[in-house]
């Protein structure tokens, strides 16, 4: 059953970038908006120690920090008043992702009931070295499945072909990947030989709604670079994201460092809901991909263009406590919040 204050977010209308909007940040500047890296994953958890245990002793993430934020400019910055954070980076091989507990105020669980098609769905996919040793390991530790088990793409599906993945759940509700590339497919870095299963992370992925119209975003506004597409669909995919009869326009992007940003726009099942209007940073169901630019008038031209804020103002923090000084949190055109920042 659907929380009944899901009911009322679903249907609630979110102010999402439109096609002027994003015309008008690039006519006003586009060559000041420089991506440099997506430097960070970020998600808020319900419990910060609960959460860095499972990503550390399941998933062999390493803590790298951990900081309390509060005050007038962090307000802003998250869009929610009163905001008091516990923020902690982890890091796994190259690549960080960053948990954010809300001490107050506290925001909502994800809902029961979240499929992989939905609007607001993201996860990141963690490679590894091999996908048998991984899945024995995530058994050991009895973590949620939501796929059926681990699916090998066919042969016929030449650009993802022999890949390996599976989803699974952390403790609040997030999905998460664990991705395994044959000899040909991915960085050439995911090849390396030593004993580690879990390698770093690949990409972030998100469900869109409209691919020509992401782009727009990522490509023409952030400065991406579309490595690749595929349409994946059959038993094998279904079964991996569980929707059955699950038919998806799969493109992957990226900037010069970092993650990549991976796109899923579901052809069928046309189902998934839109993502909840009323939501928060403070809310389970909060990812942020957080983006490097140049220095300059990126963050400023941004916050005042077209595009969908999150944050109240593009903000200048007290401190480099969360590794940047300046930055804006804005909404993609699904509703997915990237995170601006300068350092």
């Amino acid at each position: 059953m659907i929380h009944s204050s899901w009911r009322i977010a679903v249907g609630a209308i979110l102010s999402l970038p439109t096609v002027a909007g994003i015309a008008a940040a690039q006519s006003r500047g586009n060559q000041a908006v420089v991506a440099e890296a997506v430097s960070t994953v970020g998600i808020t958890v319900g419990d910060l120690d609960r959460s860095v245990e499972f990503f550390s002793t399941v998933l062999s993430f390493q803590k790298v920090s951990e900081v309390e934020v509060l005050g007038p400019e962090y307000e802003r910055l998250s869009g929610v008043f009163g905001a008091r954070a516990r923020v902690a980076r982890l890091r796994l091989g190259d690549e960080l992702i960053e948990l954010t507990q809300f001490l107050a105020p506290e925001g909502r669980p994800i809902p029961v009931g979240t499929r992989g098609n939905d609007h607001w769905f993201q996860h990141v996919a963690i490679v590894v070295s091999d996908m048998d040793r991984a899945y024995q390991h995530l058994r050991r530790h009895r973590v949620r499945h939501a796929s059926t088990g681990p699916q090998r793409l066919p042969h016929s599906n030449p650009n993802a072909a022999g890949i390996q993945a599976f989803y699974f759940k952390d403790p609040d509700g997030h999905h998460l990947e664990v991705i395994s590339f044959p000899p040909g497919k991915g960085d050439a870095k995911w090849q390396r030989a030593g004993d580690r299963v879990f390698l770093g992370i690949d990409h972030t992925a998100i469900v869109v709604g409209d691919t020509e119209r992401s782009l727009r975003f990522y490509r023409d506004l952030l400065g991406f670079t579309v490595g690749g597409q595929s349409r994946n669909y059959g038993p094998e995919q279904a079964r991996l994201n569980n929707v059955e009869g699950a038919s998806l326009l799969i493109t992957g992007l990226r900037l010069a460092a970092g993650p990549g940003v991976e796109f899923l726009q579901y052809l069928t099942p046309v189902d998934g809901r839109e993502f909840p209007g009323d939501s928060k940073a403070n809310d389970l169901w909060h990812w942020q991909t957080v983006v490097r630019v140049a220095p300059g008038e990126s963050v400023n031209l941004l916050a005042t263009s077209g595009v969908s804020l999150l944050s109240r103002a593009a903000v200048t923090l007290p401190d480099s406590a969360l590794g940047f000084r300046r930055g804006v949190l804005i909404r993609d055109p699904d509703g997915h919040a990237v995170l601006v920042t300068e350092r």
